[in-house]
């Protein structure tokens, strides 16, 4: 597997020789320095370039990096609108296990880019033509602390969502139920984890894409009992992971709320709570719901 060092000249000489590229930069986990170092960082690299029609109709280029296992061009795929405007980003994973995120982006953006992420490191600036870029820092992505509106409306999804998973597993719907509870329940109770966290540290840190450093920062029983949330495919297993996310969820709420001296729905919880356990014990011939 190459090295960082390796990695970085590669993608360094190829720079200086093509004309087109200004300047090359990098972001990402790669230059925050709060970040654990591994073998699976990507590099985030940014090539920018005079123009771009020639790097993207013929992109034999891209082989100068190396064999590759799989390269994905999101900006030319059918199934995915592409998000990046005038850009074009090639996503690729060689066969020694290295991954470059590789995007293209006109030398005219350069100003407007410089200022979207906080994690960027120029690497090569030809011309001088960049803007000042200052150290890299995560603070953008630090957990940020929530208005009263914002936290009830958290309160108020995570509950209301919670009736349809109810709904879902009654009616022996398992991938309704699942849906529901993976893709609007649980964000609810990851973003109030997440405040935890930031009320615990000042809102001073960033808690990593998906949540994935929570461990390092709730108690241990709250872990386990998140690790709780995620079922199998029974049913049973899904109305235990509804009630242990709303045990969850309801004393981290509470903490919240206390610290930032806001006001937590408890009324709307136990109503929802009574809810779901009256669907829970509802037969399967049931005409009413009360």
């Amino acid at each position: 597997m190459r090295n960082e060092k390796e990695m970085m000249d590669c993608v360094l000489q190829f720079a200086e020789q093509d004309e087109r590229i200004r300047a090359v930069t990098l972001e990402g986990s790669r230059t925050n320095p709060n970040v654990p170092k591994d073998m699976f960082q990507d590099y985030d690299i940014s090539f920018l370039v005079t123009e771009m029609d020639s790097f993207v109709q013929n992109p034999d280029w891209i082989d100068r990096f190396g064999d590759r296992i799989i390269l994905q061009t999101p900006e030319d795929m059918s199934m995915f609108p592409p998000e990046l405007g005038r850009r074009f980003s090639y996503l690729m994973l060689f066969t020694d296990g290295n991954r470059i995120d590789l995007t293209l982006i006109p030398l005219d953006e350069k100003d407007d880019y410089c200022k979207e992420d906080k994690l960027l490191l120029v690497l090569l600036d030809k011309d001088n033509c960049l803007p000042e870029v200052p150290a890299p820092t995560d603070e953008d992505y630090w957990v940020k602390r929530p208005s009263a509106a914002f936290f009830a409306d958290c309160c108020n999804e995570f509950w209301w969502v919670s009736t349809y998973v109810a709904k879902g597993l009654w009616r022996k719907e398992i991938l309704y139920a699942q849906d529901h509870l993976n893709l609007y329940v649980r964000p609810m109770l990851i973003k109030m984890l997440e405040w935890q966290v930031g009320v615990q540290t000042d809102f001073s840190l960033s808690v990593g894409k998906n949540g994935k450093y929570l461990k390092n920062y709730l108690s241990e029983h709250s872990w386990q009992q998140l690790m709780q949330t995620y079922p199998s495919g029974s049913y049973e297993d899904v109305w235990n992971a509804l009630f242990t996310m709303g045990d969850l969820f309801r004393r981290t709420a509470q903490e919240v709320a206390d610290h930032l001296q806001y006001e937590c729905p408890l009324e709307e919880d136990r109503r929802v709570t009574n809810y779901l356990k009256r669907v829970q014990a509802l037969p399967s011939d049931a005409a009413e719901i009360f």
